[in-house]
């Protein structure tokens, strides 16, 4: 019944979905299996993409040729640009999107992607023979073949949903868990754990008075996440978001429900996201504030759903209920369904290699919140890499590996393998110390070319790459020869607050000026704008960046080059830690544990210190 295939995707969610595209895209033949074929690429929580080092994320899965950003601009009812008052460095694309719409283009566009099969099915069994894992036994007992699989389980291994004292096995609200593979993986050695997520009410917008809260209208300027020319709605379109907040009555009517709380009767094991707490998580930690902000987020445009965001809870739906009529605007309001937490199984991540294979069985990846992490973008990039790199280890080609100074992806695979997490991972800008270089506007800058070169990234991507590449060159070269004269452009800059200038000055140094931006100066400027005729927008804000922050951009090249010394000190797979008697404890557990890449790797491993960095270069005979 089934052909043996290249790669087999068990799971279908954001990270399944970007695997099977990448691998397809790379001339894998692949097959997608997911327990419900209606629910491909489903947004399980809120029906946004992007947000604070997220949206770097989606443009740079872009930039590699992924579909995600190209998806949520097909499927987005409102746009912002996030962090716009800070640094480009800060810079953070997100969509709100159509949750229907959303799911509905994916599915179509892995449907028009040649070598994507597809089965409906639940996986429970790996292959695996000699220390290689060569193919899947499904639930209706099919034994199918693949020369890589990638696991991509999300929420469902062994999941247990929880509403107050109410638990229901399963891995999303009316669907079913998956069984078995966990425990055949620990009787092959594998370590596993529990985490815990949640997830709000949903409400009938019909039933809110939104003249009690705040609307959060969308940009005038809609740029997007992907760098292809994909057509997106008009800022005149898009749909408004609104805010609300929580009150000490709202908190009251929450805390009589903590008896019956699953977290803090210790129903759940599993620990929750520390960045993305439930609403009772929220009033126990923050005891002294005395109301929190809510979100509320249209489901889509032709729906009344609403997403409370803020309001993630696992409380009795009775109390639920009950406290959100106490909410400004939603006294009245109706309920679809009620928040609830679900508890599930994943795979410390240190049992992986930067290739997102695992280190014990060949040929098996993982990626997405098996390996700890929460959110659809640090799902899709890890299906993304785990993808291309199933595809190249079927060919026996050498992986393909982002650093830290190349990609968020580089930081967040990093983070995962060299120090593992014991809490839902989400990504921060903060956890990036190149974060000047990996800004979302130069994503494709720092990417394209690296996938076009192993076959992902289209030609015509990539001549649109070089195309931005060229033209910024040439504008910069532009601003540093032109002169501007005094008569041309005082006008401008004393309506900016700026001093004028007395003699003849280059374009480059007046744009250096603050609160001077680019596209203003060309606008005010008769030379400049005859100059930079045909420059679109994108190329006038990526070379004003470039101008303006390339003092510290250079700076961070270097320390990226210093540091890089330690990257390329590859430590030997057979290298044997137990003759350095002078490594403290510790060190010598994680590094036995985890077998650091490089002493780039190894300096990142929490709890080594610097002197058992030190020690190592020593006796690697540095």
């Amino acid at each position: 019944m089934f052909p043996e295939y290249d790669i087999i995707v068990v799971g279908a969610g954001h990270a399944g979905c970007e695997a099977a595209a990448a691998a397809a895209n790379m001339g894998s033949k692949v097959l997608l299996i997911t327990m419900n074929m209606q629910t491909i690429a489903q947004m399980s929580c809120n029906p946004a993409m992007g947000g604070i080092a997220k949206g770097q994320i989606v443009r740079e899965i872009d930039a590699l040729g992924g579909y995600s950003g190209i998806v949520s601009d097909k499927s987005m009812i409102q746009f912002r640009m996030l962090n716009r008052s800070k640094g480009p460095a800060m810079w953070s694309p997100r969509t709100q999107n159509d949750r229907m719409l959303f799911a509905a283009t994916w599915r179509e566009m892995l449907e028009a992607t040649p070598n994507v099969d597809f089965y409906q099915d639940m996986v429970r069994q790996l292959l695996v023979k000699d220390g290689r894992c060569y193919g899947v036994i499904t639930g209706l007992g099919h034994e199918i073949k693949a020369k890589s699989v990638v696991v991509t389980s999300g929420t469902f291994l062994n999941g247990v949903i929880h509403i107050g004292e109410k638990q229901l096995g399963g891995g999303r609200i009316s669907e079913k868990a998956a069984t078995g593979i966990t425990e055949q993986l620990v009787e092959l050695g594998f370590e596993s754990d529990r985490l815990k997520t949640g997830t709000p009410p949903r409400i009938d917008g019909r039933s809110l008075d939104y003249s009690k809260m705040e609307e959060q209208k969308g940009d005038e300027e809609i740029s997007g996440f992907s760098y292809m020319n994909v057509e997106r709605i008009t800022a005149a379109q898009q749909r408004s978001c609104f805010i609300t907040y929580t009150n000490s009555a709202v908190h009251e009517i929450l805390k009589t429900g903590f008896d019956r709380s699953p977290m803090y009767q210790g129903r759940i094991q599993g620990t929750g996201p520390r960045y993305c707490p439930s609403i009772e998580d929220k009033i126990n930690r923050f005891a002294d504030r005395d109301r929190h902000q809510l979100f509320v987020e249209p489901e889509g445009w032709n729906t009344v759903e609403i997403y409370v965001n803020g309001f993630s809870t696992s409380l009795p739906e009775q109390v639920q209920y009950e406290a959100l009529r106490t909410v400004p605007g939603f006294e009245n309001c109706r309920m679809f369904r009620p928040g609830y937490a679900i508890e599930y199984d994943y795979f410390p991540p240190t049992q992986l290699q930067y290739s997102l294979e695992t280190k014990q069985i060949q040929n098996l990846f993982f990626a997405g919140q098996i390996n700890g992490t929460t959110g659809y973008e640090e799902a899709a990039c890890q299906g993304l890499m785990a993808g291309i790199n199933a595809h190249l280890k079927a060919r026996e080609q050498s992986p393909f590996i982002l650093k830290r100074s190349d990609a968020y992806i580089g930081v967040l695979i990093d983070d995962l393998i060299s120090k593992g997490t014991d809490e839902p991972y989400r990504m921060f800008t903060s956890r990036a110390e190149y974060r000047t270089l990996l800004r979302q506007d130069n994503a494709d800058l720092r990417l394209t070319e690296l996938s076009y070169r192993m076959g992902l990234a289209s030609q015509e991507r990539m001549e649109q790459t070089r195309y931005k590449l060229d033209s910024v060159e040439k504008l910069k070269q532009v601003l540093s020869e032109v002169s501007i004269t005094p008569e041309e452009i005082n006008s401008f800059l004393e309506s900016k607050n700026s001093a004028p200038i007395t003699q003849k000055q280059k374009a480059q140094q007046i744009l250096l000026r603050p609160g001077i931006s680019l596209e203003a100066f060309v606008h005010a400027s008769p030379t400049l704008q005859e100059l930079t005729a045909g420059y679109n927008r994108e190329i006038l804000e990526q070379t004003e960046i470039q101008v303006k922050y390339d003092v510290y951009i250079e700076k961070e090249k270097d320390l990226v080059q210093r540091m890089s010394q330690l990257e390329d000190l590859e430590i030997p797979d057979s290298f044997d830690y137990n003759k350095i008697s002078s490594l403290s404890a510790e060190a010598l557990q994680k590094f036995k544990k985890i077998k650091p890449r490089t002493l780039g790797q190894a300096s990142r491993i929490s709890g080594v210190n610097p002197s058992d960095v030190q020690i190592l270069m020593v006796y690697m005979g540095r």
